[in-house]
């Protein structure tokens, strides 16, 4: 086995934690990564977790990087392998001159390790047996213990820890004095017979004031700040925690404080459909409302949803993507629902789609996305993924102007019915596509009409005339040529010398692209790169893409969706888009994006030298 390395490498290496899911080891494993945090270093967390809730194997990865890389690399340095089922593929997973970290109660033969790794053993077992008494406290506090070791071998700060389990254990102090003792016990054997790793964790002052948050919780509170009073929802892997963290931020923030009424309406529905019914409903009504789903939820809902862009309804579905198709991959991430969700609905329909990149952006794409239901009184599609929706990232504090108003949109009002002005539900009067619409009771004779999924005219009266049909479904393209200038902005990022290469890609990719983007520059290879935020594409996009000769094209998907999306949109040419694909379940790394880019790049320039 190999001797370990004499140079340090601080602030800069990836730890994945193999446990058995139900072991109790997500609470250990994420204290370990919130310890680094306090300390001051940056980390980027992912968990990969199994749809079970018990038995079958979970990681656990944790990327400590001064540098403040927001997604994974690829690659471990330390594999901390407390699950026997995946063994040699832990492994195989560690990096020539990594470490090994294992449990050690029972011998094992030289076979089962690596000549290249370091391999570094802690009886973890035979310590908690020989402490605890109860077969479910040494389960449990082994995880403390191992994290008590590792602070050890990686120059952590027990008083971080310790501090964290004050936190979490707040009130209870018999809890608090017990995992205090596993941490320590951990931390003792190290010290006694065991000497630091290579890799070192010592602090910093690199993480500022930002938080650390999952993106569910932020688009939930971005909606609260939206102004969402109404929830329905039914239970699905990876938005629930969305609904929950609405519910939790409302009795906190819409009740009122004299009378302790709710302000707000939530409601698990007996399924989707009727989840996405009562969202139209309320939307109808005036109220702003919203569903979270996933995939199989929007596949249900569609109908619903359709119903929405035909009678022009304000609704707004967070669709927290997963690993498809069917039930597919449930606790595994994609960005796989682009198409379902931009034309989700039978017959001819769009319908405008928010892309954002971190929790910062869905607490800002949450509040925006009412603002953009209201005004373009249609559906708005909010997607979010696994990877950014159930893991926790860090991101700046959320920003909110106290003096910005809820925009509703075009609504007329009693005193302009009054007034005895033409009021036609679907007439566009401005040229914009978007015609005015009222509340229910807004005055007692004027601005009534029908709410109806058949075609009809502008007055909103029934009509089966096929040019009348034909002007309707014109003035909605034309409502969504209107979205192209309301819905966010994408960002450029030029590279720092002239290229004819370019790279677009969006949500949840956007962190190991950047530093993909760093390595590609690093070896001569400059690109220009653009993050598309919303749907439909603004002129920006095909802006970029006609400036360039290539454009490298990256998503988690298999059917390259977003390059189809911007064929079908924008006209381009395929063979002016290459597709850049990654979509095992697992978020997206640095490494394989700067792989593939080199590989492509490299492919390209020998056919250009033989021609």
């Amino acid at each position: 086995m190999a001797e370990r390395a004499k140079q340090p490498r601080v602030n800069d290496f990836v730890v994945k934690f193999a446990n058995v899911n139900g072991s109790g080891s997500a609470s250990a494993n994420g204290m370990f990564a919130r310890a680094i945090i306090r300390m001051g270093v940056p980390v980027a967390a992912r968990n990969i977790f199994p749809s079970n809730i018990q038995g079958l194997p979970t990681w656990y990865e944790v990327r400590i990087t001064e540098a403040g890389h927001l997604g994974r690399r690829g690659g471990v340095d330390l594999m901390v392998a407390m699950n026997p089922q995946t063994w040699d593929r832990d492994l195989a997973e560690i990096e020539t001159g990594g470490v090994l970290f294992y449990d050690s109660t029972k011998p094992m033969p030289p076979t089962r390790f690596r000549d290249d790794i370091t391999v570094v053993g802690v009886p973890l077992t035979a310590l908690c047996n020989a402490r605890y008494e109860l077969p479910r406290e040494r389960q449990l506090f082994k995880n403390i213990v191992y994290v008590g070791a590792l602070a050890a071998l990686l120059g952590i700060e027990t008083s971080a820890v310790q501090e964290l389990i004050s936190e979490d254990f707040a009130g209870r102090q018999r809890l608090i004095d017990a995992n205090f003792e596993a941490l320590q016990m951990g931390y003792d054997y190290v010290g006694q017979n065991l000497k630091p790793l290579a890799l070192q964790v010592r602090r910093a002052d690199k993480v500022g004031d930002r938080i650390y948050v999952e993106g569910n919780a932020a688009a939930a509170l971005g909606a609260v700040y939206g102004g969402a009073t109404v929830c329905a929802w039914y239970p699905i892997t990876p938005s629930t925690s969305l609904a929950e963290a609405f519910t939790g931020y409302c009795q906190d923030l819409r009740t009122d404080p004299e009378t302790g009424q709710a302000r707000y309406a939530i409601l698990q529905a007996e399924d989707e459909i009727a989840s996405i019914g009562v969202v139209v409903g309320a939307g109808w009504n005036g109220a702003r409302a919203f569903t979270a789903t996933s995939g199989p939820g929007v596949s249900l809902m569609t109908e619903f949803i359709g119903l929405s862009y035909f009678a022009e309804i304000p609704a707004v579905i967070f669709d927290v993507q997963r690993g498809g198709p069917s039930t597919g991959m449930p606790t595994r991430t994609q960005q796989a629902d682009l198409i379902g969700a931009a034309y989700a609905g039978h017959g001819d329909t769009k319908h405008p789609m928010l892309l954002p990149a971190d929790p910062g952006e869905c607490f800002e794409m949450g509040a925006l996305a009412f603002d953009l239901a209201d005004r373009l009184q249609t559906t708005i599609f909010v997607m979010l993924d696994l990877d950014i929706g159930m893991n926790e990232w860090l991101t700046a504090p959320f920003q909110w102007d106290d003096a910005r108003t809820l925009d509703r949109g075009k609504v007329m009002t009693h005193d302009e019915l009054e007034a005895g002005r033409d009021f036609g539900r679907y007439l566009d009067v401005d040229g914009d596509g978007i015609p005015y619409r009222t509340y229910p009771g807004v005055h007692p004779t004027r601005g009534a009409y029908f709410t109806r999924g058949t075609s009809r005219n502008p007055y909103a009266r029934y009509s089966e005339e096929g040019s009348v049909y034909v002007d309707n479904m014109q003035r909605l393209l034309r409502k969504f040529e209107t979205a192209k200038a309301i819905v966010p902005a994408p960002v450029v990022r030029k590279a720092k010398r002239k290229t004819t290469d370019g790279v677009i890609y969006f949500g949840s990719t956007t962190g190991a692209m950047h530093e993909a983007l760093e390595a590609l520059e690093g070896q001569g290879r400059h690109l220009d790169a653009l993050r598309v935020r919303g749907f439909p594409f603004a002129d920006e996009v095909l802006e970029f893409i006609a400036a360039h000769a290539r454009v490298f094209v990256v998503e988690q998907n298999r059917d390259a969706q977003l390059r189809t999306l911007i064929m079908n949109e924008g006209g381009v040419d395929p063979a002016k888009l290459v597709p850049v694909l990654h979509y095992d379940g697992t978020p997206i790394t640095a490494r394989f994006i700067s792989g593939q880019i080199a590989q492509l790049m490299a492919i390209g320039s020998v056919i250009e030298a033989a021609e």
